[in-house]
């Protein structure tokens, strides 16, 4: 299975730019999605980003990476990673509802 991490450009090299996640520099191939300017975020899979996203989106994306770490290693106090799932009913997306 592969999982894609969000990561934000810090510096363009050509058809590739130096992305960080989580403090790690990685170099990401940029082919996929053109060129993006310093301070975008990105969904990276495999050392090659396959969708420019918002910075809430890479939020969300990374607290659930924190929370399914966490849950492995037996922790269960996960909801301060989805506040704002927290205290709200599920809701289906509109082509499921009926």
């Amino acid at each position: 299975m592969c999982i894609g991490l969000p990561m934000q450009v810090v510096e363009l090299r050509g058809e590739s730019a130096l992305c960080l996640y989580r403090g790690d520099a990685t170099l990401v191939d940029m082919m996929l999605v053109g060129e993006q300017p310093v301070g975008t975020w990105l969904l990276v899979f495999l050392y090659a980003a396959r969708e420019v996203i918002s910075e809430h989106k890479a939020t969300q994306i990374a607290n659930a990476l924190e929370a399914m770490s966490l849950a492995m290693q037996g922790e269960t106090q996960l909801d301060h990673l989805f506040a704002d799932l927290v205290g709200r009913e599920p809701q289906l997306p509109e082509f499921l509802k009926p």
